[in-house]
């Protein structure tokens, strides 16, 4: 087998060209991804004049040949989420850690994980690109934490099936807020049709943006709370963050005391915007939902979210 140098070089895209599949990576060198989301990391690295002048596309395969002849950190941790939670706090106050690699919601992730790929290949694939995020790429990593797309809940099993040894983290919050926040920019899978089929879908007709919104989250609620129960994960509520850091969570991610510290401190930002300090915002959501949408969210939610609380507050 031909020996490949992706040194440095991190996978951006996976997709399927003449019925083959493939991926494109991206030069990244030793950069940290600090960024809040993996494509904004990207959309940077993308600007380096090297990557203006130079892109690297292979084989699906090679995921798997760059796994075997370097193998990167095994996953320590999967972070799956309601949207809109606070998960991207957490993810953001571990990747100032400098011996965690932090990658949040991948797209190439979602594409294998909802692509239309035999098991076996798509398997191997999954393992494959894992790795490679997981190269140490600057020397002192010791451990991946991934953070999924919200409807890739759903493929929970699968990703068990891949990495069954590796702890997971539900993160949810009062669906109203929630609610709130998509009906002010509503995220890509509050938008009919948007992200394709997904454990989100029930098949039913709606009636409005308050309807299919609150439905959606409900079925997010519902899985996530499924798959807990199902498969021992960890459930936990915006309203304990950022404390748990240093609480609870420092136990999950196995943190020390220096760890929570650094942790810590990134709270004091917003977690999307870190120019911006944070504030906290959830009254303010709460008085802004309308009548309509106070309906839909408790004919949807409350019986999901009581159950995710009661077994949350039984750990």
């Amino acid at each position: 087998m031909e020996g490949l140098n992706l040194d440095g070089w991190l996978p951006i895209r996976v997709w399927q060209e003449a019925g083959q599949w493939r991926v494109d990576w991206c030069w990244f060198a030793d950069a940290r991804l600090l960024q809040p989301f993996f494509g904004d990391a990207v959309e940077e690295a993308l600007r380096l004049p090297f990557n203006q002048a130079f892109r690297r596309q292979t084989p699906l395969s090679a995921l798997t040949q760059w796994q075997q002849q370097k193998p990167g950190l095994e996953p320590a941790a999967l972070i799956f989420h309601a949207s809109r939670c606070g998960s991207t706090l957490i993810s953001q106050m571990l990747a100032q850690l400098d011996d965690h690699i932090v990658i949040s919601e991948p797209p190439p992730l979602d594409t294998l994980l909802r692509g239309d790929i035999p098991h076996a290949e798509r398997c191997a694939a999954l393992k494959g690109l894992v790795s490679a995020y997981g190269q140490r790429r600057r020397g002192p990593e010791q451990r991946l934490v991934i953070k999924l797309d919200a409807w890739n809940i759903g493929e929970l099993g699968l990703l068990r099936e891949c990495f069954a040894q590796t702890p997971w983290l539900f993160v949810y919050r009062n669906p109203l807020e929630i609610a709130v926040s998509h009906l002010r920019r509503p995220g890509m899978h509050m938008v009919p049709g948007m992200i394709g089929a997904s454990v989100l879908d029930d098949g039913l007709p709606f009636s409005g943006q308050e309807d299919f919104i609150a439905r959606r989250l409900g079925r997010l609620l519902q899985t996530g709370l499924e798959q807990c129960r199902a498969f021992a994960g960890t459930a936990l509520n915006y309203n304990e963050l950022p404390a748990a850091m240093a609480g609870r969570l420092a136990g999950f991610f196995r943190l020390d005391a220096d760890h929570c510290r650094q942790a810590l401190a990134c709270a004091r930002v917003h977690a999307k915007q870190p120019t911006h300090a944070f504030a906290e915002d959830g009254e303010g959501k709460r008085r802004e939902a309308s009548a309509l949408l106070r309906e839909r969210v408790l004919k949807w939610t409350q019986e999901p979210y009581a159950a995710l609380e009661l077994l949350r507050e039984g750990c």
